[in-house]
């Protein structure tokens, strides 16, 4: 629980500015248009959950102004619908990419409106102030926000936005669910966040509340009074005499006397009974989410806040070293790196959030180190040294498990060996935790393929090695770098080059053809694009839209400035850069490997979602993978449309979507991408074909379209994607785990496709004892299996240590078919001692804390609970927002 005593009202001058009311229904909030019964103009629970992290946002930018700019003005936001783009250009700078704090604001609205979908959550009233559970739905909404702050505390940021997630959609609940409004309160309920101000006026067990409505609208059922009561639904608990419903189609409990329902879900009387005042309700909704957040910022800081939600166009650091004796020089490299990144970006706006450190040598791996301190991060690596022996190979990969369970989503991670991995089994594992994270993997290796000499090995190696690091780097959107010790601490400047968010650019072909060059398009939107040569190579050029070319001679050329590095090359070429298409021509030894990136805000954040038809709120079921047999939607945000070439300009415009096989680059399709709502949020939607989803191999994802002056737009997916044979959902207990216990776990298994005969298989990262009930399933076209699982928490466990279980299915009959994963992430909390945050209230919370399905459906946005809130929108809204800001004293 969050400890304190003191109401809202004896906070402060409570400094309330509405600037703005909720803009109309049609301009600002967007409809569920994959629902059977429209709700056009309904404002969602991930309207909510973004618009009040957004003004908490801009609250925080007017009130620490940014260092080496001018301060934001109040004045110049009046009137505007805030946008998270705009808000970072004005705060950070023009181009500031807004990715990962926009992604952040997914994740929290996400795991919101899955609170209405997932089988553990659905139902439970207490989760959705259902059932007249105010007091127990009041303890579960505060523990969730402990829990937040916590998670948040321990750098779990990802388990912290869940938390969030929960938390805001039950506090959202109670305006939608309750007679708050109808009682004709005009602010939000001074008590509901503050655990020991009691909850007073409840309606008991014996008060009836509602009269009969036979009518989908029911304006005048509820009797006169002026107890707080909430809605009945379904049949468990099942209703009593005199009481009211939730109301709406799919309620069962409102056919029963007293008929009708209090439900301010929707704009829609099949939905929500009383939808005349939906409005109301979620204005209210949207203040008390603003206090929620403020809330969180006041226990966080402002810095721990910022990292709650990724406020920063940084990315994070990761790295992880090989230590063995033979490392001296890539340490070494690793340190400069650091050192220079640390020195160069401190106070600013791409200063690096978040650290992460893991050495591994032969047979151990780890610790792992984290921090959000660039001196600790830096006094810790300058701790590390090349020190004995150790054989060829290394538990390389175990060490890069590590790495991505404490690396925030979105970031780069960077490798330094010269050794190939001893884990190699762990391969598909960690191909697939890297596109659950969404995290690119680069391996600096200055082991040659072709080279005999270094350190001692067992036996001969095969020089097939280093096809591990292949494989998860191509599943990452990441590569492998082949140099020598003389040539690594000017390769490992592309670490810092990473860190500065580039994207990269599609090649066509995106593999080097003799004889046939490379093409790509340079709009006007990029800057310093670097072209990057990997490989036995002879000769090459480069030539632009204009046929000025530049050969592979070292130094300054027309086109840019060439430097060469053994078998690896780069060519930074000169800004601004003609727009156009470019051509890269490679003569050379075998395959060498050609990568163009560039800077730009202009990107995209995509995911995948199932249409759901059926129940109250129909929304989309997301995946972070396709499942085969499944109709899929892509679902495409576009961030930095606000960065065009002139402010006077039209935005940008993306009409398809191009995927194409991936490694050789095969067009599998083309899909025409429809807006959803005003063309400034970016936001995208495309039916995948379904050839595509009969597709084992991997694909990427390329964006088609034109900037405002009608020239060509391209853009690539960080990470290709895949067809998963099966659904894996893997979810766990309430709350955190506790050292000394055991704690149940939950395992779905689902085939859409066709009859599957599996073998399951289940890992602990760390090593705890787990035991599963379930280690074969046969399952026919759409069935399903249900398995326990026992996850035993030793007394030795660290308390803010993070656990990931693994759940594996594989195919027993195809070898070919690739394994599907489903990961679970947990915190260890120990007892909490007097002077720290209490313990959260738990009771049997079956929360989304710790519910991540087969790559990461713990994100499910789809809403679809049988009691429902706010119509749960599947995925839009991610940037728009009305400006409120509620100004609070500092506690």
């Amino acid at each position: 629980m969050l400890p304190t005593d003191e109401p809202l009202s004896h906070l402060g001058p409570s400094l309330l500015l509405l600037l703005q009311l909720l803009l109309a229904p049609a301009a600002a909030f967007f409809p569920n248009i994959w629902s059977l019964l429209a709700a056009p103009g309904s404002i969602t629970h991930q309207d909510l959950t973004e618009e009040a992290a957004l003004n908490v946002t801009l609250q925080l930018f007017l009130e620490q102004p940014p260092p080496g700019r001018p301060p934001l003005r109040l004045e110049d936001f009046l009137g505007r619908t805030l946008l998270a783009d705009n808000l970072f250009a004005a705060y950070f700078g023009p181009g500031s990419p807004s990715r990962r704090f926009r992604a952040a604001l997914g994740e929290v609205s996400r795991a919101n409106a899955a609170q209405d979908f997932l089988p553990t959550s659905r139902n439970d009233p207490d989760l959705h102030f259902d059932a007249e559970r105010l007091g127990q739905g009041r303890a579960r909404l505060v523990g969730a926000l402990g829990e937040t702050v916590v998670a948040a505390r321990a750098l779990d940021h990802s388990l912290a936005r869940q938390r969030l997630g929960a938390a805001l959609h039950a506090l959202q609940d109670f305006y939608s669910h309750s007679n708050w409004v109808e009682l004709g309160k005009q602010q939000p309920h001074p008590h509901l966040l503050w655990p020991r101000q009691g909850l007073r006026n409840l309606a008991q067990v014996g008060d009836p509340t509602c009269s009969d409505c036979d009518e989908w609208s029911c304006p005048g059922n509820l009797l006169g009074f002026t107890l707080l009561t909430s809605g009945y639904f379904g049949t468990h608990p099942s209703k009593p005499p005199g009481k009211c419903s939730h109301g709406g189609h799919f309620d069962q409990s409102s056919s029963q006397p007293p008929r009708g329902g209090i439900n301010k879900d929707s704009t829609s009387p099949g939905f929500s009974p009383h939808h005349m005042l939906h409005l109301q309700a979620a204005n209210l909704a949207l203040l008390a989410s603003i206090q929620a957040f403020s809330l969180l910022r006041s226990r966080l800081g402002d810095r721990g806040f910022s990292r709650l939600l990724d406020i920063t166009p940084a990315s994070s650091l990761s790295f992880v070293l090989d230590t063995t004796g033979s490392m001296g020089e890539e340490i070494n490299a690793a340190k400069i790196q650091a050192r220079h990144i640390v020195e160069q970006r401190r106070g600013g706006p791409m200063e690096p959030t978040h650290y992460v450190l893991v050495p591994f040598h032969d047979p151990g791996f780890g610790p792992v180190f984290t921090t959000s301190d660039p001196d600790s991060f830096w006094q810790q690596l300058n701790e590390i040294h090349a020190l004995g022996g150790g054989d060829e190979p290394e538990m390389c990969l175990s060490a890069l498990e590590l790495a991505l369970l404490h690396t925030p989503p979105l970031s780069d991670i960077f490798v330094f060996t010269d050794a190939s991995p001893k884990d190699a089994f762990l391969t598909n594992r960690v191909e697939s935790l890297t596109q659950e994270r969404r995290c690119r993997v680069t391996f600096l290796l200055t082991e040659d393929p072709s080279r005999v000499q270094g350190r001692p090995r067992r036996e001969v190696l095969s020089p097939l090695r280093f096809e591990p690091y292949e494989a998860v780097a191509l599943a990452s959107g990441g590569e492998v770098i082949f140099t020598k010790d003389q040539y690594i601490q000017d390769v490992a400047a592309i670490v810092g080059d990473s860190v500065a968010d580039l994207v990269t650019l599609p090649l066509e072909p995106p593999v080097v053809v003799p004889e046939r060059p490379l093409v790509f398009s340079v709009d006007g939107l990029l800057q310093r694009v670097t072209v990057r040569i990997h490989g036995e190579v002879s000769s090459f050029w480069i030539r632009n839209p204009a046929g000025v070319s530049q050969g592979q001679e070292e130094g300054e050329g027309p086109l840019g400035h060439t430097r060469r590095f053994g078998q690896f090359w780069m060519v930074r070429m000169n800004d601004p850069l003609q727009t156009g298409i470019w051509e890269i021509q490679v003569t050379a030894k075998g395959t060498p490997r050609v990568r163009v990136q560039a800077r730009t805000s202009l990107d995209f954040l995509f995911h995948f979602g199932i249409p759901m038809e059926d129940g109250p709120h129909p929304g989309l079921y997301p995946l972070t993978q396709p499942v085969a047999g499944l109709q899929t939607q892509l679902l495409v945000e576009v961030t930095g449309l606000g960065s065009r070439g002139n402010p006077g300009d039209p935005l940008p415009h993306f009409s398809h979507v191009v995927l194409r096989g991936v490694p050789h680059g095969a067009e599998l399709g083309r899909v025409p991408l429809e807006p959803m709502g005003p063309r400034e949020r970016g936001l995208l939607a495309a039916s995948l074909p379904p050839t595509l989803l009969s597709t084992a191999g991997p694909f990427s994802l390329e964006l088609i379209g034109q900037d405002g002056v009608g020239q060509g737009l391209h853009r690539v997916a960080p990470q290709p994607c895949a067809v998963v044979p099966v659904l894996l959902e893997l979810s766990g207990p309430p709350g955190f785990l506790a050292p000394g216990t055991e704690a149940p776990l939950s395992l779905r298994i689902a085939s859409f496709s066709g009859p599957q005969d599996l073998d399951l298989r289940t890992s602990v990262n760390p090593s705890f004892a787990l035991t599963s009930n379930l280690s074969r399933v046969r399952l026919e076209q759409n069935e399903s299996a249900w398995g326990c699982l026992w996850l035993k928490v030793p007394d030795t466990a660290a308390s803010d240590s993070v656990v990931m279980v693994t759940v594996t299915a594989m195919n027993r009959e195809a070898s070919t078919v690739p394994p599907t994963h489903a990961f679970l992430r947990l915190l260890v909390r120990g007892p909490t001692p007097q002077d720290q945050l209490p313990a959260p209230v738990h009771s049997t919370d079956p929360v989304l804390t710790t519910t991540s399905p087969a790559f990461h459906l713990s994100t499910l946005v789809t809403p679809g609970r049988a009691g429902g809130g706010l119509v749960g929108n599947p995925w839009w809204g991610t940037v728009g927002a009305v400006l409120l800001l509620l100004g609070l004293a500092s506690w």
